[in-house]
């Protein structure tokens, strides 16, 4: 009896040093090395993670939408300037089916784009009517002259125009389903895109093309039809934007394009209007 509790001892003594052994030289040395390795790779990401630096306001979203919104606000606000001031024979019936389009898809795009412009939204809105009202009165007052065939004539265009994009809308997001998976490459990719074909993130600045499309077309304009609070309106909003679509989630190539060409065409009505109303008229 004695001589087995002695061999069972033995027995324990000898797995108690041979744990202490692995644990100082193998088991534990390992345990000590994986830990190591966890504070040096800690330390390492620690040191190539950059430190967040404030944004200025050349990088700031929210600086150039904000301007950007303001700008929006002082198109609403030269739509209704223009409604109270100036007779309906100046309303360019070229550019306010634009700026209607436009407007109610840009408060679309302002609602969804990251950060959320809830101020470029709600200026969208407010044009959205206030150029409506225009539209109001230049076809009455064409009614009013003898034009009811030109009326009827915008009115047909419009309700094709009108069922063409309902039915985009409702049809879209199943085309552009079927289009991401098919695997076609390239057009399944720009079917998918955060900022493709298929969203309002593309759409909105095409509509903004429209307006710029609008201004070329009528670079002559005769001067004293066209509309200084809105074209300055016009002006400021391609200008703020060029620089907000590039700061904007997803970024937009396309926004920024196009209020460049916004800018321009703007701005050059713009000039011609202060030369004929302010330079040419004191000389």
């Amino acid at each position: 009896m004695f001589s087995s509790v002695r061999v069972a001892t033995v027995a324990l003594t000898r797995s108690r040093v041979a744990a202490r052994r692995w644990f100082s030289e193998g088991g534990g040395g390992a345990a000590k090395e994986s830990k190591h390795a966890v504070k040096e790779t800690i330390r390492k990401e620690t040191q190539t993670v950059p430190k967040e630096e404030s944004k200025g306001w050349w990088n700031s979203a929210e600086v150039w939408g904000g301007l950007g919104a303001l700008a929006g606000w002082g198109m609403s606000g030269a739509a209704i300037y223009d409604a109270t001031i100036q007779g309906p024979e100046v309303i360019s019936l070229t550019m306010t089916p634009v700026l209607i389009v436009y407007s109610s898809l840009f408060a679309r795009w302002a609602w969804v784009v990251k950060p959320q412009n809830l101020l470029l939204c709600a200026c969208h809105v407010t044009n959205v009517g206030a150029q409506l009202n225009q539209l109001r009165r230049a076809l009455q007052y064409k009614i009013e002259n003898g034009q009811e065939e030109q009326v009827k004539e915008l009115g047909q265009k419009a309700a094709i125009g009108g069922a063409i994009m309902g039915g985009c809308i409702v049809a879209g997001p199943t085309i552009r389903s079927a289009l991401s998976n098919m695997n076609m490459g390239v057009v399944s990719k720009v079917a998918a895109a955060d900022a493709g074909p298929f969203t309002v993130h593309f759409w909105a600045p095409m509509s903004k093309w429209m307006i710029s499309g609008a201004s070329f077309m009528d670079l002559h304009r005769p001067t004293d039809k066209i509309s200084l609070p809105q074209y300055t309106a016009l002006t400021l909003t391609g200008f703020f934007f060029s620089r907000y679509a590039l700061l904007v989630t997803p970024i937009n190539y396309t926004l920024c394009s196009v209020n460049i060409a916004l800018f321009g065409s703007s701005a050059w009505h713009l000039g011609r209007k202060v030369n004929a109303d302010f330079i040419e008229r004191k000389a």
